[in-house]
């Protein structure tokens, strides 16, 4: 698996995708001479086993170290072919609104969102929300990793996308800032997105106190699968031009419940 491999465990700490047509040579490890070349901006090829080691790896390792968001990003790109990011890029084309934001491919960065403006706008508005959710966390719109490891370069952007709007996904959903919350919200997430990562993000349920698993198993969990699957695509909802919507305005629109307390 030669310099690919170890270009990967580099980048994660440890020791994307997967083509319409899959072809013979994917199965053998490329050598540099014939390692295609990247397909776009820090763009990564891997071999199917290079990708199948990528999983193994980024799974077990964050697992054991959850905070490691690096091996979580890794893990989501390794797992979302050959299937589910195309299903989500297609679920992005079939929409007036996902088209328009593939077309335009708008970033969320500190340099596109100004936190100031946000924090100036009403309560209970999307761009407010989201905002105090950053300042609550004390991280900033900048702190999500850059795709690599996926093959096609609109898929790429499918992933970014949804990678850097996850933290809209707390201002939109409302879950609570715990543990057992985050967890509900990775659930909505794999009902709503069908992203493999965020439901094995579900077995982090085991880790919690028996308190915690418990509302966890018998409260958020039952919402979050129950949303997930009846509200719109989240991934189709263009943020930008949300942010001085009302987030009640805006669940309506797409049919979420609130969650509860």
């Amino acid at each position: 698996m030669g310099s690919l491999v170890r270009s990967a465990i580099g980048r994660t700490g440890i020791l994307r995708g997967f083509p319409r047509i899959v072809s013979a040579s994917q199965f053998a490890p490329f050598t540099s001479p014939s390692r295609p070349p990247p397909n776009y901006e820090g763009h990564v090829p891997l071999t199917i086993p290079e990708r199948g080691l990528l999983a193994m790896g980024s799974a077990v390792m964050s697992l054991l170290n959850p905070r490691r968001g690096d091996l979580i990003a890794a893990l989501g790109e390794a797992t979302a072919t050959p299937y589910f990011i195309y299903r989500l890029r297609d679920v992005m084309l079939s929409s007036p609104t996902g088209r328009k934001i593939l077309k335009d491919r708008p970033r969320i960065n500190s340099a596109t969102m100004s936190m100031e403006r946000l924090r100036s706008l009403p309560d209970g508005t999307v761009g407010r929300e989201y905002a105090a959710w950053l300042d609550k966390e004390g991280v900033s719109p900048d702190t999500r990793s850059q795709v690599r490891y996926i093959d096609d370069p609109e898929c790429a952007y499918v992933m970014q996308r949804y990678r850097e709007c996850h933290d809209f996904y707390h201002a939109l959903t409302g879950l609570p800032i715990v543990v057992e919350g985050e967890i509900a919200l990775k659930a909505f997430e794999f009902a709503n997105t069908l992203i493999p990562m965020t439901g094995l993000s579900m077995f982090a349920v085991a880790r919690l106190k028996p308190e915690e698993r418990r509302r966890a198993l018998t409260t958020y969990f039952p919402w979050a699968i129950r949303n997930g699957l009846q509200a719109k695509e989240v991934i189709n909802i263009y943020w930008e031009e949300e942010l001085e919507t009302d987030v009640k305005e805006l669940r309506k629109r797409i049919g979420l419940e609130k969650p509860p307390e």
